[in-house]
């Protein structure tokens, strides 16, 4: 049987892999559920393989146990990012890891959405939560422009706003390496040329992206995700706002240089296409 057939069959197996405390229940202290993590990443693989086809670059650099924070730019209006980055470390890293994102707080508004995202790992957005992971040993996932950067237009796709600082103060707190990452091709799969900010909040999101093809429904195009090599600081937490904005601007920095090397990765693979 081909690898990526064995890989796709074997969901429940990668489950057990997974070194995470699961109860006799299949159950962790923070409401993950192996059964419903496995059905979860079923549906994730064919749009991780077959549909996006996602190439990840630089997994080396994640840690294979231990705490760690992925932190990288958002792209793709509905966090297609976030469920590719998760699939990513689920799918190819030996063994699997479970990568744990702070949902944006919308989600616990929205029943059916709020009972899948705690039963799958990805928390409420509360720094004590964020913390106590980390000090299990966890992998945390960040998108320091927080909604501000899904809400990019395919105009600005490329670009990053601003970053918050929390993600680093936490880092510092618990001696986190942080892992950067650039994904690449978001803003392609759903491009995006308008978000309506009261329609969304009508439904109780923070708003609803229009596409060229109205629907914000998301192309089938190749995706990236390239991790650079992980950042460590020397601190506290407690540092000047200054200095923790240095270090801000450092993984920044990195991020920035990761989409940069995708676009050019991506370029050169279109330009051996076409030849």
């Amino acid at each position: 049987m081909r690898l990526d057939r064995l890989v796709g069959n074997d969901v429940a197996g990668r489950v057990d892999r997974l070194e995470l405390p699961f109860d006799a229940l299949g159950v962790d202290r923070y409401g993950i559920s192996k059964r419903y993590l496995a059905d979860a990443m079923r549906l994730a693989w064919p749009f991780y393989k077959y549909y996006f086809r996602v190439s990840a670059h630089g997994l080396d650099h994640v840690p294979a146990r231990g705490r760690g924070m992925l932190v990288g730019n958002h792209s793709g209006g509905v966090a297609i990012d976030a469920a590719m980055v998760l699939s990513a470390v689920f799918f190819e890293m030996d063994p699997p890891r479970l990568a744990q994102g702070m949902a944006e707080k919308f989600i616990n508004r929205v029943p059916f959405m709020s009972t899948w995202a705690s039963r799958l790992g990805q928390l409420t957005g509360l720094p004590e939560t964020a913390e106590q992971l980390l000090k299990d040993e966890r992998l945390l996932m960040v998108f320091p422009e927080g909604v501000r950067g899904t809400a990019k237009l395919y105009r600005e796709r490329w670009s990053l706003v601003d970053f918050g600082t929390g993600f680093v103060r936490l880092a510092l707190k618990t001696r986190t390496p942080i892992v950067p990452f650039g994904f690449i091709g978001g803003g392609d799969a759903l491009p995006t040329i308008v978000n309506l900010y009261r329609v969304g909040q009508a439904f109780g999101a923070p708003y609803l992206p229009v596409t060229a093809y109205l629907v914000p429904w998301p192309r089938p195009v190749p995706l990236e995700v390239h991790f650079g090599a992980p950042l460590l600081f020397s601190g506290t937490g407690n540092e000047d706002d200054e200095v923790v904005q240095s270090y801000v601007d450092q993984v920044k920095a990195a991020i920035a240089g990761l989409v940069e090397r995708g676009r050019a990765h991506r370029h050169e693979s279109r330009k051996g296409l076409s030849r």
